[in-house]
């Protein structure tokens, strides 16, 4: 393991997404901590939504303090569109010069787009080592998500500022995190890089393999939680965690369960998630699948290893747009983790590669009845290469290394 030599260097880390989403607390502060351990000293600013936060403010605010994290949390605004975000952008420029002229940061580390518009500037004016930590094209996820149509001129303008940023991040930042090596590819593709390819680090949103790992649990434990849930002890579970949203093709993966039924009369899907109930059980009766097979049960993320420890397979669908070149899911390296097969698509990030290097499961290629027919069993597992998958691949103290050894090529 990689052990910094550089002691209390000061590092500005901005997140639009808050530290009391469950995305902050799995992908954000497990990063944070190991790094604090190795000498750095971070001011975190963040956006948080207020109901999560008045939910589990103390906690976090005790594992920062604990652990060398000065906490800067500010409150997310929606509404309206664009301009709460222009005034969200204008409070976190605001408050991380007011914090810089207090700790002359040596690097400012920056998630995702918003945040890197800070770091830039930063760089120019003070000198200060930019890190772009991109999570994915957010402009394109804006697009094909829905949130942005170029149809409007205003959001097509939007758009082109991004993308011109993008291109400038890329050629200018002290360093880029791209969380898929499929990202990193078509990066460098770009003819800008013909000549001299940018200083990209693949880390993919890595999981803490001591809180997600199956030998802490027992039998007993499992059968008392099927117990719970209504699920006989030899039914099989086609198990699904984490929020729904704009990606995960929801509508789909119920077609799946409802042919997979067919074939495995005695199963239930399980969704561990903070969903609405009536999101997935509206879909569900619109294929006229029977909702009495699907169990929907929201618990904290402490718990999620309990609930995937009753999947005898998960699925997660996503749409295989080019935006998701770049993305890496964090349940794949949880689900890996504690040995359970996947049931996933092709054309996602690093996903189906990881899949098909490990044996963990089966990759889709098409959503229709009869490709799903084909693969309602799990063909391609091997439990033991799985969580080997997991360690080598999404390790979260491998993914600590890589961030320590950028963080020291950058302050020393």
């Amino acid at each position: 393991m990689y052990i910094c030599c550089v002691k209390n260097q000061n590092v500005l880390y901005i997140s639009y997404d808050g530290m009391t989403d469950p995305l902050g607390q799995s992908q954000v502060l497990p990063y944070l901590i190991g790094l604090s351990k190795q000498g750095y000293s971070f001011d975190l600013i963040s956006f948080e939504k207020k109901e999560r936060f008045e939910q589990n403010n103390a906690v976090i605010q005790q594992l920062c303090a604990t652990n060398n994290i000065h906490w800067h949390p500010l409150f997310y605004t929606k509404k309206p569109p664009l301009l709460s975000t222009i005034y969200d952008l204008f409070r976190m420029n605001r408050l991380a010069k007011k914090l810089h002229t207090q700790k002359k940061f040596a690097l400012i580390h920056c998630r995702s787009y918003l945040s890197a518009l800070i770091g830039s500037a930063f760089q120019q004016k003070y000198g200060t080592k930019f890190l772009f930590d991109m999570r994915g094209f957010w402009a394109d996820e804006r697009v094909e998500g829905g949130i942005w149509n170029l149809k409007n001129p205003i959001f097509k303008t939007v758009y082109r500022f991004f993308k011109r940023k993008e291109k400038y991040f890329f050629q200018t930042a002290d360093h880029i995190v791209s969380l898929t090596y499929n990202g990193k590819d078509e990066i460098e593709s770009w003819p800008i890089f013909k000549e001299e390819k940018p200083n990209i680090t693949v880390i993919p949103c890595c999981v803490d393999l001591e809180l997600f790992t199956p030998t802490s649990i027992t039998s007993t434990n499992i059968d008392l939680l099927k117990e719970a849930l209504n699920i006989s002890k030899e039914s099989f579970v086609l198990g699904y965690v984490g929020s729904i949203g704009t990606w995960y093709m929801l509508p789909e993966m119920l077609l799946y369960f409802k042919v997979f039924l067919t074939k495995n009369p005695n199963a239930y899907f399980l969704f561990v998630t903070n969903e609405s109930p009536s999101t997935i059980l509206s879909k569900a009766i619109e294929i006229n699948l029977d909702i009495d097979r699907i169990v929907i049960k929201s618990c904290l993320h402490k718990e999620v290893p309990q609930y995937i420890s009753l999947f005898d397979a998960s699925i997660f669908f996503i749409r295989p747009t080019y935006s998701k070149k770049a993305s890496s899911p964090t349940k794949q390296g949880e689900i890996m983790a504690m040995g359970k097969p996947l049931i996933c698509n092709a054309g996602v990030g690093d996903t189906d590669r990881i899949v098909e290097q490990y044996s963990a499961g089966t990759v889709i290629h098409e959503f229709n009845e009869a490709v799903f027919e084909e693969n309602c069993s799990i063909g391609n597992f091997n439990e033991a290469t799985t969580k080997l998958g997991a360690t080598e691949f999404f390790s979260l103290n491998i993914g600590v290394d890589r961030y320590s050894n950028i963080y020291s090529s950058l302050t020393d």
